[in-house]
């Protein structure tokens, strides 16, 4: 027995839907097309750029943050043997020229604690930065604390007045003054992580980043150190993450000595 015949009606809307499908099919296309050209051009071109030497311990602060969050970046040397730094250009971005400076976009910021408030702030919400005040002094508290106690001792008096110095120019007295002070800092620090792996908790966060960048330094040159197992553990958590490796444990071997670069 045949089959019947469809109906004109029938045959109409059959090819209505035809035609819709063919619609939907170019249409479905012509989008794949536009997001695979949008990621290719995403691929291409890196909407954040940062300015600073890889050397530069405040850039290695922004960069481990970068690394951290994955974001894609173009990175622009710029400071010491690179100049730029004092450009007319780079002056207009950040009119102390000094390095780190980012732009996100157009969005230029500059200073390395607020870089990494912002990138927290607009990248890593949920991880690196929380909406509540309290809980984010949590982490504020130790970026504070280690720019104003630790970096100035250590930084500031110890790796500039030791490490960079000519030894003829350097004052000892001075100089271990500050490595006193940086020996009750570590010992604090150790106190402190003698309960937890991180500095706030147990993953990492913003509070780890300004203190945990100097690290590196301060286990890599030749000055005396107190005994401090908890900095030490931690300091080797930190090197198993490979934003750290990557951005904070680049030699330093071309500061030797070398007060102006």
């Amino acid at each position: 027995m045949g089959l019947p015949l469809p109906s004109i009606e029938h045959l109409g809307l059959m090819t209505i839907l035809h035609t819709v499908a063919g619609w939907l099919a170019v249409a479905a296309e012509a989008v794949s097309a536009m997001m695979a050209a949008t990621a290719e051009d995403k691929g291409g071109f890196a909407m954040l750029k940062v300015w600073g030497r890889r050397s530069s311990f405040n850039l290695q602060k922004v960069m481990w943050l970068v690394g951290e969050l994955g974001l894609a970046h173009e990175h622009i040397p710029a400071g010491g043997d690179f100049g730029l730094n004092d450009t007319p250009e780079f002056l207009a971005m950040n009119p102390h020229g000094r390095v780190p400076v980012i732009d996100d976009d157009g969005t230029v910021v500059w200073e390395s604690h607020t870089i990494l408030r912002y990138l927290a702030a607009k990248y890593g919400r949920g991880r690196f930065w929380s909406d509540d005040p309290g809980e984010r002094s949590l982490a504020e508290r130790w970026m504070d604390w280690s720019q104003a106690s630790l970096q100035a001792d250590f930084l500031i008096g110890v790796f500039w007045g030791f490490y960079r110095t000519p030894e003829a120019q350097r004052n000892m007295p001075a100089v271990n003054a500050r490595i006193k002070a940086c020996t009750r800092h570590f010992q604090l620090l150790d106190r402190v992580l003698a309960d937890r792996p991180f500095l706030y908790g147990d993953s990492l966060t913003l509070a780890d980043i300004p203190a945990g960048t100097s690290l590196y330094r301060y286990f890599g040159i030749d000055i005396e150190r107190p005994t401090v197992p908890n900095v030490e553990a931690w300091y080797r958590r930190l090197q198993e993450r490979p934003a750290y490796r990557e951005h904070v444990m680049v030699p330093f071997g071309e500061l030797y000595g070398r007060l102006n670069y």
